[in-house]
């Protein structure tokens, strides 16, 4: 027998992986997806739609529920072209209804439609 000893490392494993890719796109409700390996469950995101009642000085807009109510807690958006869309579309006196996104506990508009002029 020879006096040398022999060290192994293995660095590799049985070829098996705990992922495997996919498109953002095609994951399904209720499916998880990994983000700096850690699974993540995907949120849920619902849409509602609003007519835009009024614009407050302070950025905030009153909007009319389905039910008949008003709902007062949302800010204008961020996005400057949306933004300006809706203050101009509002100025003229149109009938705007606004799509709000909702996830995780924060809602945010995120898209208008033109249904006509008051």
């Amino acid at each position: 027998m020879s006096d040398e000893e022999h060290h192994f490392e293995s660095k590799a494993d049985a070829g098996a992986s705990k992922t495997f890719p996919q498109q953002a796109g095609t994951i399904r409700k209720n499916g998880y997806i990994v983000i700096k390996n850690r699974p993540c469950k995907v949120p849920h995101v619902n849409r509602i739609d609003y007519q835009l009642i009024d614009i407050s000085e302070d950025g905030f807009v009153s909007l009319l529920t389905e039910t008949g109510g008003t709902k007062d807690d949302l800010r204008l958006p961020t996005d400057e072209n949306l933004l300006t869309q809706i203050k101009d579309g509002f100025a003229e006196g149109k009938d705007l209804v606004v799509s709000v996104m909702s996830s995780m506990g924060e809602e945010q508009i995120c898209a208008l439609k033109d249904i006509g002029p008051k």
